[in-house]
């Protein structure tokens, strides 16, 4: 009999026979179960040769195992996954997505994920904890579906994944002042620099002294501070997730002054924001703080993450454009890569002036002049 040209039959010492190919990854792979005749072998290595040839193969083997094993090797594997979003992951497979977990990959259904996600939303659990999960489930069977486990995802639940936000509130000018004054001296400058220049808490915690030009009145974001909830031990710098990410900010003239005090008073040798023992600040001691100081002014409603989106509303009432806006913040989009050819550097800096015209009207040029030296 003719050699096979794909695959290969052998007998056991059970009388039974394996068919086992070499799959699309290169990987020599067996059937999942053993044959009574060789025929019946050779007849399914037939059909594994048809389906790779279409393009429509699956691995039965990966199929088989548990969809918590695969979630978890995913969580594993993936470099793009980041430290705070695969902690959040981890716990809403333990809270939320538990029925599935110990299910096949192919016996996920789309009625399965359905059922699943009604009575998740049933539950005591909150729907931006519900709608993370189904975007972890659903990321994970898009991983599925290319890795030819399974041949579409099962995730079809229109809207599931997207939560309406609230409108976040935005600070006027001179409630942006009163935070600063109410602030531990230390930390003012990141009041600032938040509403002022948009940027995340992680990456004000991220800043070395040498990301700030008092010259050209700018600051570069070159690092983001990432500090996982359960293990304090482990927090580092990380480069931004893209590349719009690393930019540098021109900086409104009115917030220099505050920013050279910090420079003299406050700053570390390498870093421009430290603790009081000269460790790397910590973004919950920086938040802690803001939240004593937003008690004091009666903006409990007020997040630090809205100090970004307040300076990206008042950004946008100077003029800017779209394109500026999404330059000065360091968000990416293909949309918005597009509109960056329409921004140019110089157009920044007037936005930065503009910023502190506003700034005047609503008294925020009235800031602090003086700190008290190692106050707070």
């Amino acid at each position: 009999m003719a050699k096979r040209r794909f695959g290969m039959v052998r007998k056991l010492p059970s009388g039974r026979y394996q068919a086992s190919f070499i799959n699309p990854a290169g990987v020599r792979q067996n059937a999942p179960d053993t044959f009574k005749t060789k025929t019946d072998a050779n007849r399914w290595l037939t059909l594994v040769e048809a389906d790779i040839s279409r393009g429509t193969w699956l691995d039965d083997r990966a199929a088989a195992e548990p969809l918590g094993n695969y979630m978890r090797a995913v969580l594993r594997d993936s470099a793009k996954i980041g430290v705070r979003w695969r902690e959040t992951c981890e716990r809403n497979m333990r809270l939320h997505l538990a029925p599935l977990l110990d299910m096949p990959l192919r016996a996920v259904t789309a009625t399965q994920v359905r059922e699943w996600h009604a009575a998740a939303l049933r539950g005591k659990g909150g729907r931006t904890s519900i709608s993370q999960s189904y975007r972890f489930l659903r990321m994970v069977m898009n991983v599925a579906v290319r890795e030819n486990v399974i041949g579409k995802n099962p995730c079809q639940i229109p809207g599931a994944g997207v939560v309406q936000a609230s409108e976040r509130p935005v600070a006027t000018p001179a409630q942006v002042v009163e935070l600063v004054e109410a602030i531990t001296p230390r930390y003012r400058t990141a009041v600032l620099i938040a509403a002022w220049c948009g940027l995340r808490r992680g990456e004000i915690a991220g800043l070395r002294v040498t990301d700030v030009d008092l010259i050209e009145h700018t600051i570069t974001v070159r690092k983001n501070r990432v500090e996982p909830l359960h293990d304090r031990g482990k927090a580092h710098d990380k480069d931004p997730k893209t590349e719009a990410g690393k930019r540098t900010i021109a900086i409104p003239p009115h917030v220099i002054p505050i920013l050279r005090l910090h420079l003299d008073e406050f700053a570390g040798k390498e870093r421009l924001f430290i603790s009081r023992d000269g460790s790397p600040l910590r973004g919950n001691t920086l938040y802690q703080a803001f939240v004593r100081a937003r008690k004091k002014v009666g903006l409990d409603n007020l997040s630090f993450h809205d100090l970004r989106h307040t300076g990206q509303t008042l950004a946008a009432q100077t003029g800017a454009t779209m394109a500026d806006l999404m330059k000065r913040l360091g968000h990416s989009s293909m949309a918005a890569a597009r509109r960056y050819l329409h921004a140019v550097d110089g157009r920044d800096k007037e936005i930065a002036k503009a910023l502190s015209a506003l700034a005047a009207h609503g008294d925020a040029a009235r800031l602090p002049r003086t700190v008290s030296t190692k106050a707070g």
